[in-house]
Parts: structure tokens; sequence; C-alpha cells
């Protein structure tokens, strides 16, 4: 599966207790400044297709905070809870087109993969969430 990967443009992390309560997930700059262009404060909507091509609108932020820097917010309520998203989830965006949106900005679309450890047999597998 990572060979399929290879060459893809993408950011992934796993999800902490505090994202899983607020439906949010948080992206230190570093991770997605390929994809955005930095700018404190702006709100922007972000297209991601998840596993059964359904597209879902979530709302993205680009905050600073004095310690940990310039991250970005994708606050997404209506599929955190219909996926079910738990703690430990692994969220990767895949990059899909660059379009230029209504007002005159860039139209991101993204690819939602989610994979959740299970353990199987004594063993942690890591499987894609399908729902």
């Amino acid at each position: 599966m990572e060979n399929q990967m290879q060459g893809r443009r993408l950011f992934s992390r796993r999800l902490i207790q505090s994202e899983v309560n607020r439906c949010v997930i948080f992206f230190p700059f570093m991770y997605v400044s390929e994809f955005f262009e930095f700018q404190e404060g702006r709100f922007f909507f972000m297209d991601v297709i998840d596993s059964l091509g359904k597209v879902w609108t979530v709302l993205t932020k680009f905050h600073t905070h004095e310690v940990i820097g310039n991250y970005v917010s994708i606050d997404w309520p209506q599929f955190s809870n219909e996926k079910g998203l738990k703690p430990n989830d692994e969220i990767t965006l895949i990059a899909r087109s660059l379009q230029e949106g209504g007002n005159g900005g860039p139209q991101h679309e993204f690819k939602v993969l989610i994979k959740r450890k299970i353990r199987l047999f004594g063993q942690d597998i890591w499987g894609k969430v399908m729902v």
C-alpha cells in the first residue's frame, strides 16, 4: 500500500481525543504549505472526497499561535460524526486537483483516506474505514 502513495501529493496525521471531541483536525502549516498560501485568519472551503465517492465541503482556517507557530484547522462536524472518527485514526488527504474558485482564489479538492488500527489474532492491523 505504501508504494501506491509514492510520488503523490499528500499529508496525514493521527487524530487525538480533543480533535475527535471538537470534530476538527489540525495540521502544522509546514505539512500543508505546498497546497496553501498562509494568510492568518483566512477561512476557505475545501472539498474532500471519501472512499465511497461522496464529496464533503469542509471549513478550513489559518491560525497563528505564539508557541506552536502557524497551523491549519479543518472543521468537519458532519463528516466526523457520520464516519465515526476515533482517537488514533489516521487521516490522509491526497491532492486531487487545483481549480479556480468562484472568488478567483484556488479551490482545492482532496481524497480523504481513513485508517483505523484493530487487533486481530494478537497483531495490530491497519484497515481502511469504509463507512
